[in-house]
């Protein structure tokens, strides 16, 4: 494997970004796909800024280099910008619907994409378990830090879904499993969905939430990468992909996801139940 030029790569990287700021996405995109040659593992995320600019299809997810990188940086300051900066607060009106949906208390939880704890924290009164994992190793030790999770582990979540085994090699199954403010790093569903569907008890439960966009900017495409570089699905592209594997929607909420900008994102909080 050859060794990666990490000057080139930054500087390639920084005029791309530069020249996106400056409106003229044609001449970003050349010094972006030079940054992805340099290192196709995309710790940058130029893949997504090439999609968000419209010069790329959008990719199925984001680079696992680019999410890891992007969390570690902000671990530290991460429950700030997110809960004081940008107003979320998905966890909490989680479990607000759970509780209205009169479901739980649950014998195990998994949190996929667990981040600093937020959600733990919102489920510690109707969880006896809880399973956190994230890709973001200084993230993980972070949520290790509040004390809410049994279990802890750093890896992706699609890919703990589809390999983790306990230390005797059973694979363990949970109740519920949450994805809160996973979707938006993942295009497309289907590996998530299918993952969620072989983890899950018998009529166990999927929690996640989305953002979206208008119709008429998705513009019949199921998912797309947003101008602010995440991903949106659309509804029915949702509620086409629960159904073929196996659930059952109890509730699919339009909230308003957290500000950009001071604007509001729209997106869908989903509680699914796996049908058998």
């Amino acid at each position: 494997m050859s060794e990666i030029d990490d000057d080139a790569l930054a500087e390639a990287y920084n005029k791309g970004l530069e020249l996106e700021k400056a409106g003229n996405h044609d001449q970003a995109a050349v010094h972006y796909r030079q940054a992805f040659s340099l290192d196709p593992s995309d710790p940058g995320g130029v893949s997504i800024r090439l999609a968000a600019m419209g010069h790329e299809k959008s990719p199925e997810k984001m680079p696992d280099a680019y999410v890891a990188t992007l969390f570690d940086q902000h671990a530290d300051v991460f429950d700030d910008i997110l809960v004081d900066q940008l107003g979320y607060c998905v966890p909490l009106l989680l479990r607000d619907l759970v509780r209205k949906l009169g479901i739980g208390p649950f014998d195990s939880l998994l949190d996929l994409g667990c981040g600093t704890g937020l959600t733990g924290v919102a489920f510690a009164d109707c969880a006896k378990h809880q399973t956190g994992v994230d890709l973001s190793e200084r993230i993980v030790e972070l949520a290790y830090d509040r004390e809410v999770y049994d279990d802890l582990y750093v890896g992706e979540a699609v890919e703990f879904l589809q390999e983790f085994e306990d230390e005797d090699g059973s694979r363990p199954r949970w109740d519920l499993i949450a994805a809160t403010d996973v979707f938006p790093y993942l295009g497309a569903i289907e590996p998530i969905l299918a993952g969620a569907a072989d983890r899950l008890e018998a009529k166990g439960y999927f929690a996640f939430s989305t953002e979206t966009l208008p119709e008429s900017t998705l513009a019949g495409r199921d998912y797309m990468v947003g101008a602010k570089q995440r991903f949106a699905q659309g509804e029915g592209y949702l509620r086409r992909g629960l159904e073929a594997h196996g659930f059952k929607v109890l509730a699919m909420d339009p909230i308003t996801v957290r500000l950009e900008d001071g604007e509001p994102v729209p997106g869908h909080l989903v509680v699914a139940q796996l049908a058998a």
